[in-house]
């Protein structure tokens, strides 16, 4: 499904980063070392290279890695990227000085874990960026995020708060707000916002 999505001409979900990212910016220090998880077509990746940071996308698709470093090099940054699967993906010990998930949803069973190596892998004051779709956005009219026969793959504010316990919650919340990311995420949607630094 990525490979064929990613294989569209027009960029799935955009070419500007996602909202929440950049509200988090000054969250993250200069000259970081990055961590993007589902990264896809690079869009996050790209603007978090733009600021300086050093900058690691990872995504299950070859084809969408492929777009991202086509959009790095058009916007004249460097980014590395890494064709793995979440599920296995060594993220390191005490590595990022920030990590970001915007909408990797994942199986639970996988996610748990993943969230768990998250934690690991963040340096000391490392911060944890991430927006997914919430239950909520099954009741309400914007475009993306899992169906609802895989709704599981849905992540509530008190899910993230157990499975990321640990770190400290700088933002929390679940929020409905107006999506324009490309064909695949917009209109009026619902998601958890959460930012959180490890101690």
């Amino acid at each position: 499904m990525w490979d064929q999505r990613y294989s569209e001409p027009e960029f799935a979900y955009g070419q500007q980063p996602n909202d929440f990212l950049v509200a988090c910016l000054n969250a993250i220090p200069a000259n970081s070392k990055v961590l993007c998880l589902a990264e896809g077509q690079g869009r996050n990746a790209v603007y978090l290279a733009q600021q300086g940071h050093e900058v690691t996308a990872v995504d299950q698709s070859a084809v969408g890695l492929q777009r991202a470093e086509q959009l790095a090099v058009e916007k004249g940054v460097s980014i590395h990227t890494v064709v793995a699967d979440l599920a296995a993906f060594d993220l390191g010990e005490n590595q990022w000085d920030a990590i970001v998930s915007i909408a990797a949803h994942l199986p639970p069973a996988v996610r748990e874990k993943l969230h768990q190596r998250v934690k690991t892998a963040l340096k000391p004051s490392g911060v944890f960026i991430l927006e997914a779709y919430s239950p909520a956005h099954l009741a309400l009219p914007g475009i993306g995020g899992p169906p609802p026969h895989q709704a599981e793959l849905l992540m509530s504010l008190d899910l993230l708060h157990q499975e990321l316990a640990g770190l400290n919650f700088e933002i929390a919340h679940e929020i409905e707000r107006h999506l324009e990311e490309g064909q695949y995420h917009c209109g009026l949607s619902g998601v958890v916002q959460v930012l959180a630094r490890k101690p």
